[in-house]
């Protein structure tokens, strides 16, 4: 695993050993970011169920001027912050050992992310507890792109209003795919 693009380019980090860590392949990581480019320069960055930090520590390799990262795993905080240590962005970035309904709480009325990215364990129906958890902890707004990694087999569709938040595209991979949100201002839904 390693760092795309950006100040730190190329630069290898190190992985959570635990069977229930997926890091993002290389290939959707590129995918992903070439969608995310334009919310990048200057963004507020939240990465949630973090893991080893790759895809906050993408983000402010491409000129996010801050992360917050958030897991409650120990190990994966220590990768974490080693990740940021060794790609030197440690400066621009906050790791909160926390589960991830407990850091919404800690940061809410603190920060309005730009980007909100999560990439819960699959298959538990995470998505849209912690969007309901977003929406009501004012670290949202209009203009917060929520992105979620899932797996293909979840039933989500374009349109869909989720605890406030409009599915507005999803961008299949082989195996997961990535669904973008923005928060719902149709308050008739």
């Amino acid at each position: 695993m390693r760092v795309i693009a950006g100040s730190a380019r190329s630069l290898p980090l190190k992985t959570v050993k635990s069977d229930s860590v997926r890091p993002t392949t290389d290939r959707i990581k590129e995918t992903l970011f070439n969608i995310l480019i334009p919310e990048l320069p200057g963004c507020c960055f939240l990465d949630l169920f973090c893991g080893a930090g790759a895809i906050g520590i993408e983000a402010l390799s491409r000129g996010a001027e801050k992360a917050v990262f958030a897991d409650k795993s120990k190990e994966a905080c220590e990768v974490t912050e080693d990740n940021l240590r060794f790609t030197h962005l440690d400066d621009k970035a906050t790791v909160l050992k926390r589960d991830v309904g407990e850091a919404i709480y800690e940061l809410s009325g603190r920060e309005i992310f730009d980007v909100i990215f999560m990439d819960p364990p699959y298959g538990k129906g995470y998505v849209p507890q912690v969007l309901k958890a977003i929406g009501r902890s004012g670290i949202a707004d209009a203009e917060t792109l929520v992105v979620a990694e899932e797996d293909l087999s979840d039933e989500f569709n374009e349109g869909d209003v989720i605890s406030g938040f409009k599915l507005f595209r999803i961008k299949k991979y082989r195996n997961n795919r990535h669904l973008f949100f923005r928060k719902d201002n149709d308050t008739s839904v």
